[in-house]
Parts: C-alpha cells; structure tokens; sequence
C-alpha cells in the first residue's frame, strides 16, 4: 500500500513547490484534480511535477470542454455524451503519465431519470445507461493501461452508489476488463456497518482507496480505525494506492503543513500495525 496526497492539500504556490513538499515528505504519488481547467490544466501541473513524484490518479470527470461534468446517468443522451468523451480523454491522459486511474462518481444529488415502473425502476434505468458507459470506457482504459475507478458516495451526495455492494453489482454487470471500486473510507464509514469487511467482501474490485477521517479532515483528526481498515486491504492483497480526499486542519498555512506532516506519519504508524 502506498500513500498519496491531492495536489490541493499540498503546501507551495506551485505544482513544482507541491511535488518538492511531497518528495522531501516520503510521498509516493500525487492525485491530480479536474477542477483547474481539466486536462489542459492537468497538463501544466504534470510539467510542474516533472517527474518528482508520480502522478498515480485523476480526481474528477469533465466534457469535453474542460468543464466539470457528471453525467452519465442523465436522460439527455447529449449529456450522457458529454459526460463519456470527457472521460475517453481523462483515461488518455491517465495512460500517457502511468496514472492507475479515474476516479468517477458518476452522479451527484438525486435521480434524473423517470421512474417507469413496472415496466423499469430509476435504479434499473440508471444500472443500464452505468453498464453501457462502462463497456465503452472500461477497454478504452485498457487501451491505455490505466482504469475506470468508480465512486460510491454517501447518502448525502449521492442516491445511486452509496455502499461498495453498490459499485461491484454495476462493475460485474458490465463484464469488461478496465474498471475497478474506489473505496473512500470516509463515504464508508457513513454507509457501511463493517468497513473492514465490506473491504474483505470487495476484494479484487478495489482499485484505489480515499482517505479522511469521520471528520473529513486528515488522518488521525477523528475516529476511524484506520488500521483495521489497513488490515483488511492487506488480507485482499491491495497494493495500490490510498490518497487523502479531505481537508487538512490548521489556522494557519503552516499549521496546515506540519498536521498534514504529522498526518503522514499516522497513517504510517497504522499501515505497520496493520
């Protein structure tokens, strides 16, 4: 298991400063975000980071156009088009630094389509506009040597995928090779009764892993079990990498960096208890 930092949580004014703070702190990986002009804005960073440190994932999804976009469970076929050529080019990118993947939730609030029951339910709706995206983007990931990570979120940001049961029944639906679980152990600990086992029962679905705490702030700032969680990726052989999606506590840009620092060294701590 290896640790990664979002770029946005990185002390430095620029993406060279914020990889040089990450290498110098044991940092294996950086996760890049769409939200600063999508792939052009990606590209800038990974001329910044120039090697330092890898980048190993990609946050996010956009249209075309640069804009966030998350829609590919709309009615809108137009939409729905958007929300996939966006990602065709997010896994190119992904493939063309080494990335291991995208990470996509695929909707964010409530459903968009119509309920058709008894003839088809939003769930069973959204379960076959999720497997036909899936099978167009889960080989075009393998074309690049990269993955499609697909997010549950909690019940707060999304209605769809909330727990991991969620996300393997739609990722062994589609039966292509390319797309894998992004397990976020803050959404799990909201959703899941047993993280650890709902990690155990995931298996080889996990691809990647976000870590917060229940306070959504760096590690150590709250109350998950982190290394039973760690326990539990070890015993599924998870030897990719787990990045903070979270805030980092601090009044100050320097207390921010020495508590992410001491963060750092937790999850550490934890990952050899584990």
């Amino acid at each position: 298991m290896k640790i990664a930092l979002q770029m946005g949580l990185l002390p430095g004014d620029s993406a060279s400063d914020k990889a040089k703070w990450a290498h110098d702190h044991g940092v294996e990986g950086l996760e890049l975000g769409i939200w600063g002009g999508g792939v052009a804005g990606m590209k800038r960073d990974a001329e910044g980071i120039n090697g330092l440190v890898p980048i190993v994932s990609v946050c996010g999804n956009t249209n075309p156009e640069g804009e966030p976009h998350f829609h590919f469970l709309d009615p809108d076929i137009a939409l729905r088009r958007a929300s996939i050529d966006g990602s065709r080019e997010i896994l190119e990118f992904c493939g063309s630094v080494g990335a291991a993947g995208q990470i996509v939730p695929p909707i964010f609030g409530g459903p968009v389509v119509p309920d058709l029951s008894p003839y088809a339910t939003p769930l069973e709706i959204e379960d076959q506009l999720m497997i036909a995206a899936l099978k167009e983007l889960g080989p075009l990931a393998q074309e690049h040597k990269t993955m499609f990570f697909l997010e549950p979120l909690n019940r707060y940001e999304q209605h769809y995928l909330r727990k991991q049961s969620d996300g393997i029944r739609v990722i062994e639906a589609a039966q292509v090779g390319g797309v894998a679980l992004l397990s976020d152990l803050f959404h799990m600990h909201i959703e899941e009764t047993d993280s650890p086992q709902a990690l155990r029962d995931a298996g080889k679905h996990v691809g990647h892993v976000h870590l917060a705490d229940n306070t959504r702030m760096e590690p150590g700032s709250g109350d998950i079990d982190f290394v039973a969680a760690f326990k539990a990726l070890k015993q599924i052989s998870f030897s990719g990498y787990m990045a903070y999606e979270c805030g980092v506590s601090g009044d100050t840009s320097e207390e921010r960096a020495n508590n992410l620092a001491k963060s750092l060294d937790f999850v550490r701590d934890c990952i050899s208890k584990a």
